[in-house]
């Protein structure tokens, strides 16, 4: 087995199939957007309340958190579907646990955001 030599023009290059994948989800992915536009209103709210850099932190973990959650669902749905489009116990199991994944991130996510915004909301 030859491996190919390391380049970083092919490195870069690589980066064409993650922004795919991007382009994919908001394109094919009605919740994606959802949250998406959730996100943006909440960094907006962010720097309304001007957010302290740990709260930014942990703002951005959730953020990413059910994005990667929204993922992580979309790729299990793709390939659940493409190997069997026909119903099947089996894989609605799989597919209702990767949609708990989502939903688990993004009930974590209203959590934090909770603690973070409701003080600063109590105290205008």
């Amino acid at each position: 087995m030859t491996q190919k030599k390391f380049s970083f023009k092919s490195r870069l290059e690589s980066f064409k199939y993650a922004f795919d994948g991007f382009k994919t989800l908001f394109l094919e992915e009605h919740n994606a957007r959802i949250h998406l536009f959730i996100a943006l209103i909440i960094i907006l709210t962010g720097f309304y309340f001007n957010l302290s850099n740990i709260e930014w932190l942990f703002i951005i973990f959730c953020i990413g958190f059910v994005f990667f959650a929204e993922l992580v669902n979309s790729s299990i749905e793709n390939v659940a579907d493409f190997v069997s489009p026909e119903k099947h116990t089996s894989i609605k199991k799989v597919k209702d646990l990767a949609a708990a994944a989502v939903l688990t991130s993004a009930i974590i996510s209203v959590i934090v955001g909770l603690i973070i915004f409701l003080p600063k909301i109590f105290s205008l």
